[in-house]
Formats: C-alpha cells, structure tokens, sequence
C-alpha cells in the first residue's frame, strides 16, 4: 500500500472527462446545425 495519496489519477480522469464532454458538445453541435441547415434549405424550396 502506497503512503502517500497520488492525485494525478484523479487529475488524469478530469481530462479524460473534460475531452469526452468536448468531443460530445462538438458532435451534437455539429448535429443541430446540419439539422438547421436542412430545415433552411426546405423552407426555401430547394
């Protein structure tokens, strides 16, 4: 057992989460607009 209490695991699994999250908003972003672009488009008539 170690004696000290290493905090870069938990600073590890903060990026990890920080990176998932970013990669997810940007997918969903990226979703949303093509969704809003298409709406557009249909309402133009094209």
């Amino acid at each position: 057992m170690r004696e000290t209490f290493d905090m870069m695991d938990f600073v590890w699994a903060a990026y990890a989460v920080t990176i998932v999250s970013t990669v997810a908003l940007l997918g969903w972003s990226w979703l949303a607009m093509r969704r809003a672009e298409a709406k557009r488009e249909e309402t133009r008539g094209k």
